[in-house]
């Protein structure tokens, strides 16, 4: 299997109770690297664009308002296929269907408020990357 890169977004409801290090330990413990690292206050622009694909959707307004109302923690995860991987680690969106010992079952709240967000594929991955990262940024 390929070393690839995805991007992940540990969300606002999990920087407020201090779960950086929490998720960052799961993910380390899964065989992934991070590559690099920031916590932001994402604008609304920011989030707007991040999210476009769900525009026409009625959650729509409700997701961007809770991306912007604290600070979220963006990142580049490498690996082995890092994309099925971290996604398997981030568990089901629904905190109450995701695996033991998933990122969501031990720390989402619900399914909106669900602490991370990770690539669905590769182009989809290298789009969100670019949103926030530069490539002198990426430190692998």
């Amino acid at each position: 299997m390929a070393i690839e890169r995805t991007f992940s977004i540990i969300k606002p409801d999990a920087t407020a109770r201090n779960l950086t290090g929490a998720v960052n330990a799961i993910i380390e413990k899964a065989g992934l690297r991070i590559v690099a690292q920031k916590r932001i206050r994402m604008t609304r622009d920011q989030a707007e664009t991040f999210y476009a694909v769900h525009k026409a959707r009625p959650f729509f307004g409700e997701l961007v308002d809770f991306m912007i109302s604290a600070p979220v923690v963006v990142q580049v995860l490498e690996g082995e296929g890092a994309i099925a991987k971290y996604r398997d680690v981030m568990g089901a969106t629904d905190p109450s269907k995701a695996a033991d010992g998933t990122i969501r079952k031990l720390h989402a709240k619900s399914i909106g408020e669900n602490s991370v967000h990770g690539s669905d594929a590769s182009e989809t991955a290298a789009i969100e990357i670019a949103q926030f990262f530069s490539g002198n940024e990426i430190v692998g």
